[in-house]
């Protein structure tokens, strides 16, 4: 199979946990080190060998763009006008990249070039519809619980209650796909959040007896989303 090439990057979110940090500015724009965490999220992606990104704006879109304008990758936008989730957010790609698999992941997730590479390298894989990226934690309840054995995924639970998750891998925000994916977002039912949720799209693959394939992040590994993470992220992250 050939390089991936292409990613997605939904950064649409006002980012409510950060309280009066996104008054007037989305959260991928918050900064870290210096730059903006969605700065870092491009840099590191151009790294791993990405040469062109759709970024699904949303919330002070406006300021995404401005701060982006002649940056030296090859930056697409979709606005995302209703924020009602992340399946809806991804299928705003399905004419950016028709006909070949894709990267996706958050403008407030930051990891290093090597699990970019890692994970698109494992899409490789014998008939792997998709890959998702997972990270070992002691309990999956804030994220997605991701069942596996030997690095194949078997059921993926949402927001599971605390305590009642027999495995220890969490969803990372960090996937590829085939462009298949864009067919089953676009019939996603509602999940019971309210939401049509990538997620769903998963566990709809899974029933239908798709091979998703699990990647294990190797490197450091950041979700900024509360105040006390840009602190922490700033510490870690290099200029």
């Amino acid at each position: 199979m050939d390089s991936i090439r292409s990613a997605i990057v939904l950064a649409a979110g006002k980012g409510t946990r950060m309280g009066g940090l996104t008054s007037e500015v989305p959260k991928p724009m918050l900064p870290v080190a210096g730059k903006p965490i969605l700065q870092h999220v491009l840099e590191r992606l151009q790294a791993a060998g990405i040469e062109r990104v759709l970024l699904v704006i949303g919330y002070y879109g406006e300021r995404i763009r401005e701060h982006f304008t002649g940056f030296p990758l090859d930056i697409h936008y979709r606005e995302q006008q209703v924020l009602n989730g992340t399946g809806s957010a991804a299928l705003l790609g399905r004419d950016f990249t028709p006909d070949e698999p894709l990267l996706l992941t958050f403008g407030d997730i930051l990891c290093e070039p090597a699990d970019y590479r890692g994970i698109m390298a494992l899409l490789d894989g014998p008939g792997a519809a998709a890959v998702l990226g997972v990270r070992h934690v002691d309990d999956p309840f804030q994220g997605a619980a991701v069942y596996e054995d030997q690095g194949r995924v078997l059921r993926i639970i949402e927001k599971p209650p605390m305590g009642t998750s027999t495995t220890h891998w969490n969803s990372a925000g960090l996937y590829v796909f085939r462009p298949a994916i864009f067919d089953t977002l676009a019939t996603l039912p509602v999940s019971p959040r309210g939401e049509y949720e990538l997620t769903t799209a998963l566990v709809e693959w899974l029933d239908a007896g798709r091979l998703l394939r699990m990647y294990a992040i190797q490197g450091e590994w950041l979700d900024v989303g509360r105040p006390e993470d840009l602190a922490r992220a700033s510490r870690i992250v290099k200029p």
